[in-house]
Order: C-alpha cells, then structure tokens, then sequence
C-alpha cells in the first residue's frame, strides 16, 4: 500500500498514513537508518500504540541497535500542526516487543509520525562499552600508512623543520610551506608569487581560532580524529572555501548533511547557501518542506526571512510551490 512507505533524510524518519480507522493496525515498509532496517507499526484500541522495532537479521542478531530517538505524531489535515511530542528515549531494540509508545489522544483519517534519531550505538562484538556508529571511526583517515602518518604528526606537533608562521585570531602556529601548497592551490599561490606571505613566511588565518586552525592543519596532515573535525567542521568548511580544499568542503557538506534536525536547519540552509553547498541546501529544503518541518521553526522563520539573501527565498518559495499540494 502507498501509505505504507516511510521516507526518510538524513536521521529523520516520517511515516505519512492517508487513512486509519479507529481499530485497526498498521506495519511500515522497511526503511534503513545507520546498518539496520526498521519498521514502524501502530494499533489502535484505547490508545494509539506506536512501535520501532529493527528488522530481523545476522546484524540486528549479533549487533542489536541502541537507539536514542523522538517520536512525534501530528495531523496532517491540520492547519496548527501542533504535534505530541515523546520523551527522548533509549532502548537495546531487537524485536517489536522493545519499545511501544501509547498516546492518549484521538488521531484519525491522515496523519504523521515522524521518528528522528539521535544516536544509533552498537556493541562490539569482542564485548566492551557500546559506540556510536556516528560519526563513523575513521572516516577523515588519510590513505597514506600509518608510519607516514606518525612521521607527519611529528613534523607537525613538534614543528621539525617548519618554515612558516600561522597567525590566528588567538596565537601562533608553525607549519610547512610544502605541506599547505600541496594540500591548497590559493596557499600554493601565496608562496610562488612575490606575495607578502612568501616574503615574510607568514600567514594570517585571524578569521579561526587557534583550535580550529590546529584542526585546519591536522587534516591537511592527514592526521585529524574525527571528534576534531565533528567539533570544528563549520570552521573547517569556511577555511575550505577560502583556501580551495575541496575534498573538505565536500566532507564538511556530507558531515553537516547527516545530523539536520529543527535547531540547526536554517542556520545550515543559511550556510549551503554562502558557500554554495547545493546537496546540502537540498537536504535543508526538503526537510523543511516536504517532510513539513517548516511548521516547528515558525518562531525563527520570520528573522530568518528578513536576513536571507533575495534569491534564497526565491528558492525557498518555488521549492514550496512544488510540494504543495490542494486538499
């Protein structure tokens, strides 16, 4: 059946159920989330019971989630879409017995529930502390081996053989002209031309922190960890931009494309659209729009509206054209 597909982007997932009557029940179509499958079902007698539950298989078995979501159910046919709103819950999911969540209110004919997950963490399988599975271990590693990457780390940390001075918004830091030219074509200029920086060693980066610009260098080091980059990667995306790094304005984009919700959106569409990140502005987009995420930032939306550049909104408005649709 149609209504029984869940669309999904990004961690949000959303249930749209055309007709339901007043005791009937109702299973999703698998939808993927992290390494699993998962199905949403709802019962209703007395109460509208909602359970999420992962699909059986090799890797729910060995590895089952423990996933930290919101569950948020409204009206679709509602002009306030005001919807009910679950605690935060954590829960090991393994079979459809795990979790239910029974509201006491009436909903009928068309509505949504919209899970959205905030973690996903998993066990491993030789025992010890579960871990998240986002952001994933590894992800910025550099393909280069792991010698190169300590020999690096050196050159870096204890500042071997460097021949250039960083001044950031906070202090001072020392690299290698070699290093930054290989790693950005606009760094590579600054050093082969008869530019100031090539007469003085010297670069003013005063627009990063010195934390963030430490985190700059890692990555172009190849020596990043991941919760560095997760912690700075809206500097990291403005410094990409600058300096023409694109391999990490891209992972930037992908990084803030995973974690959209409604306190972050129009602050990352206001950021796709500075740094012309399309993926990212369509993800913002469709989030707002198609899954109806427009209705829980209504308080922002009016300051944001009269900060945001005309051709933004000019998008913003066609993109709402196109999924609307008449009652």
């Amino acid at each position: 059946m149609a209504d029984s597909k869940v669309e999904t982007i990004s961690r949000l997932a959303q249930w749209r159920i055309d007709n339901f009557g007043p005791c009937s029940y109702k299973k999703s179509d698998p939808f993927k989330v992290g390494i699993w499958n998962w199905y949403l079902s709802i019962e209703k007698n007395r109460y509208l019971c909602i359970r999420l539950f992962p699909e059986p298989s090799r890797a729910s078995k060995e590895q089952p989630p423990i996933a930290r979501f919101v569950l948020r159910v409204s009206n679709a046919s509602a002009n306030n879409r005001r919807p009910l709103i679950s605690p935060v819950h954590e829960r090991l999911l393994r079979t459809c017995e795990d979790f239910v969540w029974s509201v006491d209110s009436t909903f009928h004919g068309r509505f949504i529930i919209d899970v959205e997950f905030l973690d996903l963490k998993i066990y491993p399988l030789n025992g010890g502390e579960p871990s998240s599975t986002w952001p994933s271990d590894g992800m910025m590693q550099s393909v280069s081996t792991q010698g190169t990457l300590q020999c690096l780390s050196r050159m870096l940390d204890e500042a071997i053989h460097a021949d250039v001075t960083i001044h950031t918004a906070e202090g001072t830091l020392s690299a290698h002209k070699a290093i930054l030219s290989a790693s950005s074509p606009v760094f590579q200029s600054m050093f082969h031309h008869n530019l100031k920086e090539k007469e003085s060693s010297t670069i003013f980066i005063e627009d990063m922190t010195l934390e963030s610009c430490m985190t700059l260098l890692s990555y172009l080091y190849g020596t990043i960890k991941q919760e560095d980059f997760w912690k700075h990667r809206v500097s990291l995306l403005g410094a990409a931009n600058k300096y023409d790094i694109a391999a990490l304005k891209d992972a930037c984009e992908e990084s803030l494309l995973e974690d959209i919700n409604t306190m972050n959106v129009l602050e990352r569409l206001q950021e796709a659209w500075l740094y012309q990140l399309n993926k990212l502005k369509k993800g913002c987009m469709i989030y707002l729009f198609d899954f109806g995420k427009i209705y829980d930032v209504r308080d922002e939306i009016s300051n944001f509206l009269r900060q945001a550049d005309r051709e933004l909104m000019v998008e913003m408005f066609q993109e709402v054209i196109s999924v609307w649709k008449p009652v």
